[in-house]
């Protein structure tokens, strides 16, 4: 079974050598890397091609309309059984995510996305942990109250993607939250959680740099709400945040 990971770049060549180097030391060896950059004005691509020179890869650099823009494209090109997502910043906690992700959907058919915990770390020491973000198993209860897993640790088959759409770009911040509760939700699509760190997430995603982008990231939460059919969006909407304080214990 091909599990294709996608990466979005733009100007990334800080931390895309960890991020790839994760990748390419995973144990797993049916994987296949797709990189799609938004035409980077600093060495990214260089950086690309020279780590994974040998690898099965495809890489893309032109503009885009920003990171759910480009996963989308991703999605369309992955050759892949099983789509999973690799921020530039980010890291696989282990060299085994690949193998226990390929092994929980290879032991059952009709599984279709398979998730697992996350760690925020510091932005300039992916050692150190800033908050756990212990995610659980998934229940339309949960969901309904503004749960949701690791956006990072999600691994959904591609023919999820085909039948229930890709990332709706009218969302700004949201768009992997509506695709979770249209694929989980709406949908109920058979999930297994895998109770381990799947990714360390550096610090500093969009949604949460201001007061700003956090107040419309929940107003995008709500919409995305609405659309997918949760029963009182605007209390799922404020419960949502409160979730993430237990993540810093």
């Amino acid at each position: 079974m091909l599990i294709s990971i996608l990466t979005s770049t733009y100007n990334s060549a800080t931390h895309i050598e960890d991020a790839l180097n994760s990748f390419l030391i995973q144990s797993y060896q049916e994987k296949e890397l797709v990189v799609i950059d938004g035409a980077s004005q600093d060495d990214t691509c260089a950086k690309v091609k020279a780590l994974v020179e040998g690898q099965v890869f495809q890489l893309i650099s032109e503009p885009d309309q920003g990171i759910y823009d480009a996963l989308n494209k991703g999605i369309q090109i992955a050759k892949g059984d099983v789509i999973g997502i690799l921020h530039s910043d980010d890291v696989f906690a282990s060299t085994d995510v690949l193998r226990k992700v390929a092994i929980a959907f290879e032991q059952d058919e009709t599984l279709m996305a398979v998730y697992g915990d996350l760690q925020y770390v510091k932005r300039e020491n992916k050692d150190e942990v800033i908050r756990n973000w212990i995610a659980g198993t998934s229940s339309m209860e949960k969901l309904n109250w503004g749960w949701m897993p690791p956006h990072p640790t999600l691994f959904i088959r591609k023919t999820c993607f085909l039948k229930y759409g890709a990332y709706d770009l009218q969302y700004r911040s949201a768009a992997d939250y509506d695709l979770i509760l249209r694929f989980l939700y709406r949908y109920q699509i058979k999930t297994a959680y895998l109770p381990e760190v799947m990714v360390k997430m550096r610090v500093g995603g969009t949604s949460n740099v201001s007061f700003k982008n956090r107040w419309r990231a929940n107003q995008e939460d709500r919409r995305a709400m609405k659309v997918n059919g949760i029963s009182f969006p605007f209390f799922a909407s404020l419960w949502k945040p409160l979730r993430k304080l237990r993540q810093f214990l």
